[in-house]
């Protein structure tokens, strides 16, 4: 039963996270069951969100809990600790559940997260300073002109700073994309630590 905005929008802050890391809506399709996975605090200045969970992070319960999270505290220059404070760090993927694996990778996140919850997270989360979104998936909901590839996205990152950054995705898979585009690491990343030096 989808949650209307009405009832989500009488709830305080803790309320709505307790229903949201309860939610069962998609028991019936995900393969490994519902485990919703996310970190949010009123006080969170930062923003981080991703796709979805991958398996290592449904098995454990922690965000970015595999290499894709190695490589994106690398590119924050945040250590664990700095991450992993919710009231700094707020982490909200797309699904908020491990969608199960494809032919070529994990499978889109539900839509039914950002249509039943999405909202009124966002709109909580009045705090936050800069927003990173990273993939397809995320840069198709955050940013309202939003273009045909996560490339074209990234290189535009000068339009939406300093409040948002289109990210590509971190994941060893996405090595190519990296070599492909070596000016994201040296032009894009000295800026988005200074940032974040300043947000922390």
């Amino acid at each position: 039963m989808t949650q209307t905005a009405n009832h989500l929008d009488s709830l305080d802050f803790d309320q709505l996270v307790q229903q949201v890391r309860a939610c069962t809506l998609c028991k019936d399709v995900l393969p490994e069951g519902p485990r919703p996975v996310v970190q949010l605090s009123r006080s969170s200045r930062i923003l981080v969100v991703g796709q979805a969970p991958g398996r290592k992070v449904h098995e454990t319960g922690i965000p970015f809990n595999d290499p894709s999270g190695d490589r994106l505290r690398q590119w924050m220059g945040v250590d664990r600790e700095q991450f992993y404070n919710e009231e700094q760090v707020a982490i909200l993927p797309m699904g908020f559940c491990f969608p199960g694996t494809g032919k070529s990778g994990d499978l889109p996140p539900r839509p039914e997260c950002a249509e039943t919850w999405r909202e009124a997270l966002l709109a909580r989360l009045d705090k936050v300073e800069l927003t990173l979104v990273i993939g397809q998936y995320a840069q198709a909901w955050h940013l309202p002109d939003s273009r045909k590839s996560v490339t074209d996205n990234v290189k535009a990152w000068r339009e939406y700073w300093p409040g948002l950054l289109p990210m590509p995705h971190p994941s060893p898979r996405n090595i190519r994309w990296l070599k492909s585009n070596p000016w994201f690491e040296q032009e894009v990343i000295p800026r988005l630590q200074a940032r974040i030096r300043e947000l922390l």
